[in-house]
């Protein structure tokens, strides 16, 4: 009866939290009947999404919930729960909506970071994302990353602050439910990137390898194509090479999209300084804990006076943390390194883009070659022309009813022939000189 109970309490959970359930279904313990209760409720959260999309009901869309710690669940959502628990303006999730789906943001908002790179659309906040569409193709090695990194990272972290020992007098700051006192949170949070910044980058280098991918590919397919349009120009290979420079705009453009965000961000240090979504919550905390302190100690005025042994280091941490609200060194440099890679993969699509251009120019240079043959050629037969017209002209004249003393001549015939020939000859000759010493022919 305790291992059925507990069975069913296994089935139960992963329904709730299909995707987090993996690493557990997986076990040798639960075996392949767990993951096919999570595979079948994935497929039944699929199949409920399609259904409301065709009943009309276009307002609840599949979300992926993804903490700090690596716990995940698939959730269907209306609007208004999103803005609710993402504290959104609206218009933001018209960003994430397929109207701007060719689009590249990163937006800071009070609470959250809204994050639309390419087929990532996501709500960003100091403890949480909230992935759109985390099923389709593209957007699965944005997951698994989330899953394999953001655990790791926050493992350590609570690690090296669970070491730390509570103190009475100090205030403190809950992460991740173990409560640290708030400079050895400060200290723990600071020790890597910020929860945000996390997600961020792993955003940008899954959006950056699949771009350099494409990139990769493109490059594999363009240089036989235009050699061998080089080597041989016909409508075939010219096709080709027209839908090869159609994907090589449309690359360019989603490549230069995303470089052009980041560098928006570079530019701006006060949007750069409201991505920091895990300060603010801190301050807000902090704001938070001193105004409970002062709340505590009018109330208690009148009886003894308790002494305050953390209040100089938290006066000193607010003040700090006031001072660095504008140091965006650690966001800039992770923006700096994507616009570099982003930036070389924009360089790599120009040199395919030279290379079309320079092989477009051979092409039009073969083309002006055969055309001015072509033209020579036709010179040539015009004079060709023009000398046996002198010998029509002749057969013309003497083809007339007209009685003549030549004809009267024994042996005038072949005699006139030769003659008539060698007029030919010569004036084509002397046609043919003049025009190539006017450079109308080659040499």
């Amino acid at each position: 009866m305790g291992k059925k109970g507990c069975r069913m309490g296994i089935l139960r959970r992963m329904k709730k939290l299909p995707l987090a359930a993996q690493a557990e279904a997986s076990s040798p313990n639960n075996g392949g009947v767990a993951a096919a209760v999570e595979n079948n409720s994935i497929s039944a959260m699929v199949a409920t999404s399609k259904a409301a999309k065709k009943k009309g009901g276009g307002g609840a869309r599949l979300w992926m919930r993804l903490d700090r710690f690596g716990q995940s669940e698939l959730i269907e959502c209306e609007k208004s729960v999103i803005i609710k628990r993402a504290s959104i303006p609206a218009r933001d999730l018209r960003i994430l909506g397929p109207v701007f789906s060719h689009s590249s943001n990163i937006l800071a908002r009070e609470k959250a970071m809204v994050v639309n790179l390419e087929f990532i659309k996501a709500i960003v906040t100091a403890e949480e994302v909230l992935l759109l569409d985390p099923l389709r193709q593209e957007v699965l090695p944005f997951v698994d990353q989330l899953r394999q990194q953001l655990p790791d990272k926050s493992r350590v972290k609570c690690q090296g602050g669970a070491q730390t020992a509570l103190q009475d007098d100090e205030p403190h700051l809950a992460t991740g439910g173990k409560w640290l006192p708030v400079p050895e949170a400060v200290k723990a949070l600071h020790t890597e990137l910020p929860f945000e910044f996390q997600v961020l980058e792993i955003a940008l280098e899954v959006v950056c390898t699949y771009l350099d991918s494409n990139v990769a590919d493109l490059e594999r397919d363009a240089y036989p194509v235009l050699d061998e349009l080089a080597r041989n120009v016909s409508t075939k290979n010219l096709e080709r090479v027209r839908s090869l420079k159609s994907n090589l705009t449309h690359l360019l453009a989603r490549v230069q999209k995303v470089r052009d965000e980041i560098e928006h961000l570079l530019d701006d240090n006060e949007d750069m300084a409201q991505l920091y979504l895990t300060r603010k919550w801190i301050q807000s905390q902090h704001s938070e804990v001193l105004l409970a302190a002062t709340t505590s100690s009018s109330i208690m005025s009148a009886g003894p006076q308790p002494r305050h042994v953390g209040s100089n280091r938290s006066a000193s941490l607010v003040s700090s943390s006031h001072r660095n609200e504008q140091d965006v060194e650690d966001l800039e440099m992770l923006l700096e390194a994507y616009f570099m890679q982003l930036d070389g993969t924009r360089n790599k699509i120009l040199s395919v883009r030279e290379y079309i251009d320079d092989t477009e120019d051979y092409v039009n240079i073969q083309l002006d070659n055969l055309r001015n043959e072509l033209i020579q050629f036709h010179l040539t037969l015009t004079i060709a022309s023009f000398a046996i017209s002198i010998w029509t002209l002749a057969a013309a004249a003497f083809g007339m009813n007209i009685s003549c003393p030549l004809y009267n001549i024994n042996g005038i015939f072949g005699l006139f022939c030769w003659v008539n020939s060698a007029i030919c000859i010569s004036v084509f000759l002397l046609v043919m000189g003049y025009a190539r010493w006017k450079k109308l022919l080659g040499s």
